[in-house]
């Protein structure tokens, strides 16, 4: 049974008492925080509330067509059902994500598989395609017991595949006992496009975003997915989901710092706009606002308004709970994070992104026991996942200060092959600073994209600046400082589009810090803290506050870096025993005698609320 993440006082093995309140600052700002340790429970138990009677997986189908480029058609046809079933509000559907292993190639217990995302039934399946008919067969089993309830196979023309689909939702629902009101039936009756080519480009965009959220490919992947859209809604311009999934798409193009421009802001917002207007009841719609609000305004008030709507029309989608989770975290609201991240975890157990967010979670607030045990966790999803597997090395980094077992979980990734370098580099690169490893450290950048890599939430560094770090701690200044001149050029072209982008800026100081410009090194980092304060995003305003700890230690401000740094470790935020204990970028304040001892407090989990 997926086990739930829970507010206790409890922190991994230790016991966190609680204390009483205490006041710190960051940044500049002050802050009332009441320490709740966090922890987190396994376990053989039903997810919240138990395993609904009315609950179901819909698990991929199998394509049984004779052109392995076909394939894609089973995977838009289970999509379409569970998407459909997940409206009717009587029920509870797994998502799509948890599912995915269960694959129809691999045997499937499906006993186990009810009892590891906590349901009562499945829904199994095949597509055919033959010409310009399609087959399309699927049943309805007691997971439990393994008895089947329904089973049926339907033949149409190809472009009536939606008929079908609506016909196995509705029949699955009646065999359920659950019950469809007039909306409901609607939408599900509802076709979402009449054009083939463009919902074929609109699945093969959605395979292309699959797990996108980890993989350092994001960006390139991202940028197809977003021609497939444009085709699609170019071809079919009421196609309201393929707006809704375009919207998302350069959402994070622009969040994650690929392209935080102006035009990628108001791609993203022409795209959202659209599926309001073609769908101003629908929730999907309403949910790729509250994403475009949360994501790229960071106006949590609005985005939390949009998705209340977007909930009370999607029952079941995941997505909506994991985002309110992400919005409550950003604000500091610790209980509410937990609360909506174990909602997302029922309906999708299996989600390693939810999982590595967890984790996230439990690194900023220093909880490292929690931390490992959430990749444990995550890596019994996906025992072979490589980015599971080089995180939970880097967690123990962050915990214990030892690089080996991030090293020897790169080299098993890499004896895999080496395509799956460039999914960890961003890890890699880390834990090879961290070890002091130049060959090791040279392999990561010859995998790093030119995009580079984020050292947490969302601070992208391209990869001339890496290439500077490099070059600086292993001692080739020339290099050095080429590399950070590179740099230099890259942030001032990314601020010249968006001024006040205060990611960029922070960066754009730490490579004047590395270039000798003191008093302009100084200037952008503090002005990158007072455009984007902890008090407005507790997840990257640190890092900006991190950032400017480093350019005061590498300008020769000791004192203020140290500052700094006792400051920002009252707080979360991503200063980590790990990473202060052996990254070389805090070298030049190595020696003070009060470093020493920030270190030793950095092993100490955050208090909060």
């Amino acid at each position: 049974m997926p086990g739930q993440i829970k507010v206790s006082e409890e922190a991994g093995a230790r016991k966190i008492p609680l204390k009483r309140v205490a006041l710190f600052t960051a940044g500049g700002v002050l802050f009332t925080v009441i320490a709740v340790g966090l922890g987190i429970w396994f376990g053989n138990h039903a997810p919240v509330g138990g395993v609904a009677e009315r609950s179901v997986a819909v698990l991929p189908f199998e394509s049984l067509s004779a052109d392995p480029e076909e394939a894609f058609r089973a995977v838009g046809v289970q999509d379409q059902i569970r998407n459909d079933l997940a409206k009717i509000a009587d029920l509870k559907v797994i998502s799509r994500n948890s599912v995915m292993q269960y694959r129809p190639e691999v045997k499937r217990n499906l006993r186990e598989m009810a009892d590891a995302l906590g349901v009562a039934y499945a829904v199994e399946g095949s597509v055919q395609r033959a010409a310009d008919r399609v087959r399309v067969s699927a049943q309805l089993i007691n997971a439990r017991t393994g008895t089947r309830i329904w089973r049926k196979s339907y033949d149409s023309a190809l472009d009536d595949v939606f008929a079908i689909e609506s016909k196995i939702v509705k029949a699955v629902a009646d065999e359920l006992g659950a019950k469809l009101s007039a909306a409901e039936k609607e939408t599900i009756e509802e076709k979402p496009t009449d054009k083939p080519l463009a919902y074929e480009r609109y699945i093969r965009a959605g395979i292309l975003l699959d797990g996108i959220a980890l993989d350092a490919r994001s960006a390139d992947l991202r940028y197809q997915a977003v021609h497939l859209l444009e085709l699609a809604v170019a071809q079919d311009s009421k196609f309201l989901l393929a707006y809704c999934r375009l919207g998302f798409t350069h959402q994070g193009l622009y969040f994650n710092g690929y392209d935080h421009t102006p035009l990628r802001l108001a791609r993203a917002t022409e795209a959202v706009e659209a599926a309001l207007r073609l769908g101003p009841d629908r929730g999907e719609s309403h949910l790729a606002a509250g994403l475009l609000y949360y994501y790229c305004y960071r106006d949590y008030d609005r985005a939390r308004s949009e998705l209340a709507i977007a909930r009370r029309l999607l029952p079941n989608e995941p997505l909506i709970f994991a985002t309110l989770g992400w919005i409550d975290r950003r604000q500091g609201r610790w209980q509410d994070h937990l609360r909506n991240v174990n909602r997302a975890l029922e309906l999708d157990p299996r989600n390693v992104f939810i999982l590595h967010q967890v984790a996230g979670t439990y690194q900023i607030l220093r909880r490292y026991n929690n931390l490992v045990a959430t990749f444990d966790r995550a890596l019994a999803v996906t025992p072979n996942d490589a980015v599971a597997r080089v995180a939970r090395g880097l967690a123990e980094l962050d915990a214990n200060a030892t690089v080996q077992p991030g090293q020897v979980a790169v080299q098993q990734v890499l004896a895999n092959g080496s395509a799956d370098g460039v999914k960890i580099v961003d890890r890699w690169f880390n834990i090879a600073l961290c070890a002091r490893d130049a060959n090791d450290a040279k392999r990561a950048l010859g995998s790093m994209l030119q995009e580079g890599i984020t050292w947490g939430a969302n601070v992208r560094t391209p990869r001339s600046f890496c290439e500077g770090l490099a070059a600086r701690e292993f001692g080739d200044n020339e290099a050095a400082m080429n590399a950070f001149a590179d740099a230099r050029e890259e942030m001032e072209t990314v601020l010249k589009k968006q001024p006040d982008y205060a990611e960029a800026m922070s960066v754009l100081g730490m490579i004047d810090a590395a270039l000798g410009r003191k008093e302009e090194a100084i200037r952008e980092g503090r002005r990158a803290v007072e455009l984007l304060p902890v008090t407005k995003d507790v997840m990257t305003g640190p890092e900006l506050v991190r950032n400017l700890a480093l350019i005061y230690a590498w300008t020769g401000e000791k004192e203020l870096a140290l500052d700094q740094i006792a400051a920002a470790l009252q707080g979360p935020g991503p200063i980590t025993y790990g990473q202060l204990r052996l990254h070389p970028w805090w070298d030049a304040i190595r020696e003070d005698p009060r470093f020493d001892k920030l270190v030793e407090e950095a092993k100490k989990p955050v208090k909060v609320k």
